[in-house]
């Protein structure tokens, strides 16, 4: 029993992290009670895939994040980390967190590994995979002899045929030349690589669009974007900005930027792959296909346009009483089969949309060759202003002219390519009375000693099954159960805004903590930005009413700072205004404490040349102690700390 070889070394587990990808392995109501009617053991799960696929960045962010989170409260308890074997996976997620938190170079964290539990990570993808993400692909070293006992067990859930393959073999997914099929660039064999939506739903008012639902065409689409975006992984490949905040906020010191309004619409990547091969991909990589719509070549307006792909979000515009359907093109990546992603997005990229897309198109029904009337959407270019002209898009006058309903603003760096995945230089800003995050609503009955029973709505983000946050429920709210929800926080409680019927999946933690980070320091009181954009004057709100607003059971946050009145955005720039130093980050408070084999606790230094237990007991970083100044934080929850261990046998419950 693992629970008893740690008290004859008197460890305590506090967080139990597991990481398999089907629920029969780890009793989760065993491992609560592993010390018997001592203080419970918390319990978290990330479930990864295995088979096929490496953990991906925002799981492993999500491990490392999950750590850094809990580990300082209680930093004499341990971690338990395991998936089937505790060989591929959790190895995987122990070396990013090694690299990332402690400085590791990726050889010396993959031996270390080893060294506690050997033989180490065993699949040739995973190392790859590692190099390539921290390092050189290139340095990657072979994997080691593959274990006989690999096939033992399968965490398929039953959904696929157990292979060598599966596990690595000698190193790579499949026969033949050995090259990598992860989830990377050779990786689109495995079945479930593109997880499908059974039943998509386009944006509401747009006709002309229904969902691709039969194989193998949908996943030969999905592909043939991710190719076209030079995107390795799975799911979207589309370009993802982060919240700009108060560290992010230098990089409009350092390189050119241009600012656009962000519309309240739904993003979708278009395909043109010719006469009617016109589709869609939405953020679930969902595919729909488009008829009615034509784009012409420029060079022979008879011809359709080929091989293109455009990023961009479809909107409604109110004009004379009508709804508009309007696709606003912001980016492009292919035209007519020429990859323009390395372009730089300010003036190449935009020139390309307005010469290759947009200009032919109006020609073409100038001269009568396409009936815009006939076709469900319109197309326009979105435009992008000089940072210094941001004030523009948060006047009155912009609000009135509008159409639909702003968002907020986006930032985009002139000079770069086109980046798929989240790219860190790409800022997207929302007045606090807008910062939103899509949570998985689960409604649950809240009981307990010395507490009334009652129904709470709880908040998850990514793939954790522990609660980000709580709210109250009330008869509206009921409607959601299950359901992929917005909300934003407004006078320190967590306020429903509306369903997201576009997604299927919540945010990553990643963008959670990203959005909390802020709302806790948000860049508008350096920037000089109004805390709200005026909505505007033509549009009907689609935000429920006040009274469709649950309230949230604790008041969890200070009031906010008040806001300095709105100021160009150059003068700030201009002036050279340095801003107030984010939050100082969170230190470890025993970063030395890392001893072989893999022993970083100083009450654990007795065990350091012992063999029969490795474990990884990692100095981590807390969230801040004065919890009142974090959204996510409820006291109902029982967040474990502290360190992480690795048993070599395995769990054992």
């Amino acid at each position: 029993m693992l629970f008893s070889s740690t008290k004859t070394y008197k460890w305590r587990i506090g967080l139990w992290i597991d990481l398999t990808n089907t629920t029969r392995f780890y009793d989760k109501a065993e491992v609560n009670n592993g010390y018997g009617t001592d203080k419970e053991v918390a319990y978290t799960k990330i479930q990864c895939r295995g088979h096929g696929e490496t953990p991906s960045e925002e799981q492993a962010n999500s491990f490392i994040l999950l750590c850094r989170t809990f580990i300082q409260q209680h930093p004499l308890e341990i971690i338990g980390v395991h998936c089937t074997h505790g060989f591929n996976r959790t190895g995987f997620l122990i070396v990013s967190y090694l690299v990332t938190e402690l400085d590791f170079s990726v050889d010396a964290a993959i031996q270390e590994f080893a060294k506690c539990r050997p033989p180490g990570i065993y699949k040739g993808d995973y190392i790859r995979e590692l190099y390539r993400r921290f390092d050189d692909e290139d340095d990657a070293p072979p994997p080691p002899i593959k274990p006989q006992w690999c096939l033992e067990f399968d965490d398929s859930n039953g959904n696929e045929e157990v292979t060598d393959d599966m596990y690595g073999g000698n190193g790579s997914h499949g026969s033949g030349s050995g090259k990598r099929k992860s989830n990377h660039s050779q990786g689109f064999n495995n079945k479930k690589r593109n997880r499908d939506v059974k039943n998509p739903v386009f944006m509401e008012g747009v006709g002309g669009v229904t969902p691709v639902l039969d194989q193998p065409r949908l996943s030969q689409l999905q592909k043939k974007c991710q190719k076209m975006c030079g995107w390795t992984y799975n799911g979207f490949p589309g370009s993802q900005p982060v919240s700009m905040d108060r560290k992010n906020i230098k990089l409009l010191k350092e390189k050119p930027y241009r600012v656009s309004w962000k519309a309240d619409g739904v993003r979708y990547l278009m395909m043109i792959l010719g006469e009617n091969k016109i589709f869609f991909v939405d953020r679930d990589n969902s595919v729909f296909e488009v008829s009615g719509m034509t784009f012409v070549w420029r060079k022979d307006l008879t011809k359709h346009l080929t091989e293109t792909l455009l990023d961009g979000e479809m909107v409604i515009d109110k004009h004379d009483g009508k709804n508009i359907p309007r696709y606003l093109v912001y980016d492009i990546l292919v035209s007519n089969g020429m990859d323009v992603r390395n372009f730089r997005f300010y003036p190449e990229r935009m020139q390309v949309i307005d010469m290759d897309v947009v200009r032919p198109r109006n020609q073409a029904i100038l001269e009568g060759k396409i009936d815009k009337l006939s076709e469900p959407f319109s197309v326009r270019v979105k435009p992008f202003l000089a940072i210094e002209k941001a004030e523009s898009y948060l006047s009155d006058k912009f609000a009135r002219q509008l159409t639909h309903e702003p968002d907020g603003l986006i930032f985009q760096p002139c000079s770069d390519p086109y980046k798929p995945g989240q790219c860190m230089e790409v800022l997207k800003w929302k007045p606090p009375s807008l910062n939103s995050i899509d949570f998985r609503l689960k409604i649950v009955q809240e009981k307990g000693e010395g507490i009334l029973t009652r129904k709470v709505g709880q908040l998850f983000v990514g793939s954790l099954d522990t609660p980000f946050a709580v709210m109250a429920v009330n008869k509206n709210l009921k409607l959601y159960d299950n359901k992929i929800i917005e909300c934003k926080f407004e006078n320190r409680k967590w306020v429903f805004m509306r369903e997201r019927t576009d997604k299927s999946f919540p945010n990553s933690y990643t963008t959670a903590t990203a959005v909390l980070e802020s709302i806790t320091n948000p860049a508008d009181v350096a920037l000089g930005f109004p805390n709200s954009l005026p909505p505007p004057g033509t549009v009907t709100r689609l935000r429920p009413p006040q009274s469709h607003h649950p309230e949230v059971l604790h008041d969890i946050i200070k009031p906010a700072t008040p806001r300095r009145p709105l100021r160009l955005l150059v003068s700030i720039l201009a002036r050279s205004i340095i801003l107030g130093q984010a939050s100082t980050g969170m230190r470890s408070t025993c970063p030395n404490h890392w001893m072989r084999p893999a022993l970083i606790n100083r009450t654990m230094s007795s065990c350091y040349n012992n063999s029969s237990i490795s474990a990884f007991c990692l100095a981590l970083h807390p969230w801040p102690s004065d919890h009142s100044i974090d959204p996510s934080y409820n006291p109902s929850l029982k967040y474990p700390q502290s360190s992480l261990i690795l048993s070599p046998h395995g769990p054992s419950l």
